[in-house]
């Protein structure tokens, strides 16, 4: 018997029928096709797809005429603005990586990230320069430092712009190069494209490296996924610095869509955004969501389509679906980490489920969902034997993820690498049950299951069960040091404005729901603590309950 392979043979790969995926790509075909259609809004500013396309390349062959290439880091601390788009085309242009740096970040761990990815150039928006001229004084790397001068900064910003702290003018560099830059292939997909770090909860944060393949996979994943069809109009209240605004800078190229920019998220803001520039699509955490529907009345501002709204985190109280559906938002529920490039789980709706009522509705809508379409594999695991557990909605587990949209690794972090990907497996951290039609439901992180007397407390039931309740508006649930339990549930509560409660009404609301020894123990009454991406961090609210367990 011939053992010749037909199919592998004189079948090579070459220029003509391979080429390596990179969402480069998505700009350039869009720029050919729709060259005159808006690609950017920014205040009174709008550049078409040509422009784009144009001034990317300009960024790409300045960054080129002073040495940038494969292998560097290119660090950017920008708004949501033009000059952050041009960078998540221009810098992969070159070879090199782009690296968005948070701009809630004080200037000690900007400085260990500015070292980290050993960066060669740094890009600032004027409006973070005092922040970023402390953090480069701690900082060994000296880049080039790049000014970006926002001209749409409003008069009446809650802050002047900062100093200028670089050597060139972002506008002035990239406007005396030439349009006519050739971008590196990438020569290999797995090639390196961006570098986000996670948030460093538990000591420094770690380097998250993303590939080209992966960037432009996700390309056509949101699309999917958003349900977004041609020349959608999407609103930029996502941080593009977060997961690279999940990938969205590169993936309305896809449809042709037009970008509107948003420096500060306000209620105001965006309903004169849906309004004057129809927009269709947006994304955010639930604290958007919040802002939306709870905008005073002057805020708000009518319009006459459907828009859709991609929210990420805990899943939404039905009072607040209800509230978005009655406002003109369609709401679809993602998640992921930034490890999975962003979004890689959607709760795909089903049309059977509109005619459930309300109770059952609410329970199909607090699942987290399936796999995103890039993504390969999505399991809930034993993390001991690697094996699935039951889909039973009922066995907790480890999320666990494998595909082209998990990142490449954690930069100069073998170790953390390695274990990360234990078994073949993307390890999440996450603990969550696979029901048996394959939709998964996240129970909690691992470190923030509670134990209680030797029972098992999953703090995201809990929180479900007080965000019933019509007087709160945020909440987090974690374990308070018991000498006689172990640990019990301590509920840091922030109440909607004008509303009042007390701790024996909260945990009496809670006993309506839960089982008695699930219900909180103490209510602390506060601002719940939140990064600049609408996460609650519970990391701060973990050590003052540990200081109250000391009491």
């Amino acid at each position: 018997m011939d053992s010749t392979n037909a199919y592998e043979t004189g079948l090579d790969r070459n220029a003509a029928n391979y080429q390596p995926l990179t969402p480069l790509a998505h700009l350039e075909r869009a720029a050919l096709i729709h060259p005159d259609h808006t690609a950017i809004i920014h205040g009174r500013q709008r550049f078409s797809y040509r422009e784009f396309l144009e001034r990317s390349r300009q960024l790409g062959n300045a960054l080129a005429e002073i040495g940038i290439g494969k292998g560097d880091t290119v660090s950017v601390m920008l708004s949501n603005t033009p000059a952050m788009l041009e960078a998540h085309h221009g810098v992969p242009m070159t070879g090199a990586v782009l690296h968005s740096i948070n701009t809630r970040l004080d200037a000690a761990v900007i400085a260990f990230q500015l070292d980290h990815a050993a960066t060669r150039v740094l890009i600032v928006d004027r409006e973070f320069s005092p922040v970023m001229a402390e953090a480069l004084k701690l900082a060994t790397v000296k880049p080039l430092v790049i000014d970006f001068d926002d001209s749409e900064y409003p008069d009446d910003a809650p802050l002047p712009k900062g100093p200028r702290i670089g050597t060139l003018d972002f506008d002035a560099f990239v406007s005396a190069a030439g349009t006519d830059f050739e971008r590196s292939a990438p020569d290999d997909e797995w090639d390196s494209i961006a570098l986000n770090y996670t948030s460093g909860t538990t000591g420094n944060p770690k380097g998250v490296v993303y590939h080209h393949r992966g960037a432009a996979m996700m390309g056509y994943a949101n699309v999917i996924a958003s349900g977004m069809g041609r020349h959608p109009v999407y609103l930029w209240t996502l941080p593009m610095f977060h997961c690279n605004g999940w990938c969205f800078p590169w993936t309305l190229g896809v449809v042709g869509g037009t970008h509107v920019c948003l420096r500060w998220v306000r209620a105001r803001a965006m309903y004169d955004a849906i309004a004057d520039h129809g927009v269709t699509h947006l994304c955010g955490a639930p604290i958007v969501m919040s802002l939306l529907i709870d905008a005073a009345e002057e805020d708000k501002r009518a319009f006459d389509h459907l828009v859709t709204f991609n929210t990420a985190a805990a899943p939404p109280p039905e009072s607040v679906l209800a509230g978005m559906a009655e406002a003109g938002f369609q709401v679809v529920h993602l998640y992921g980490l930034t490890e999975t490039y962003g979004p890689a789980v959607v709760n795909e709706w089903k049309t059977g489920w509109d005619a459930l009522e309300s109770g059952p509705r609410t329970t199909m809508k607090a699942r987290q969902g399936v796999r995103y379409p890039a993504l390969e594999n999505l399991s809930v695991m034993d993390p001991e034997t690697m094996q699935p557990v039951l889909a039973d909605g009922q066995t907790i587990g480890e999320v666990m993820f494998r595909g082209n949209i998990v990142m490449k690794g954690y930069l100069k972090n073998r170790e953390a690498t390695e274990e990360a990907f234990r078994g073949g497996w993307f390890h999440s951290g996450d603990l969550g049950v696979m029901h048996p039609d394959g939709y998964l439901q996240l129970k909690d992180r691992s470190k923030d299951i509670i134990i209680s007397g030797g029972e098992n407390i999953s703090s995201i039931e809990v929180e479900d069960a007080l965000y019933k309740h019509p007087a709160i508006q945020s909440v987090a649930v974690v374990a308070r040091p018991d000498d006689k339990w172990g640990e019990t549930p301590c509920a840091f509560v922030q109440l909607k404005p004008g509303r009042t409660l007390t701790e024996a009404e909260v945990i009496a609301h809670c006993r309506t729901l839960l089982a008695r020894f699930k219900c909180p123990r103490t209510v602390i009454f506060c601002e719940v603590p939140k990064t600049s991406t609408g996460k609650i961090q519970k990391f701060l609210l973990r050590d003052e309950a540990r200081k109250l367990g000391q009491e």
